[in-house]
């Protein structure tokens, strides 16, 4: 792996961009009827806002802002993966797709966490 390839899987605006895209072109593929349809909404509604969140919480305005909108951060990957669950569930065909998408969820959720920690702990030194 470059150096360029590691420093892009480091790089969250990126990351957070990439997961955003990933997950519209999964909707694309989601068959349309009554019960996917709210469900293809409320998954592209989360997980393309994980990465404006991101964008937002770099150029926040304080320690407190920035945990704030990382803690949005956090919430929309916790959300999307639960779209993803009922997704999978409703299209078992693209159960396989939905859990790949499920764990980068999962991961972005578990790097937000630990700089939410992380931040807050130099809140208190």
């Amino acid at each position: 792996m470059s150096n360029d390839q590691k420093d892009k899987i480091y790089d969250l605006e990126e990351r957070t961009a990439k997961f955003g895209e990933a997950i519209i072109e999964f909707a694309k593929k989601i068959p349309q009827n009554t019960i996917t349809i709210p469900l293809i909404t409320q998954l592209i509604k989360a997980g393309t806002s994980v990465g404006s969140n991101y964008c937002e919480a770099d150029c926040a305005e304080s320690r407190k802002d920035f945990a704030h909108k990382l803690s949005i951060c956090k919430k929309e990957a916790k959300e999307s993966k639960h779209w993803l669950r009922m997704i999978a569930k409703a299209v078992s065909g693209l159960k396989s797709e939905a859990k790949k998408l499920w764990k980068e969820a999962n991961e972005l959720q578990l790097i937000f966490i630990s700089i939410i920690k992380k931040s807050q702990a130099k809140r208190k030194i």
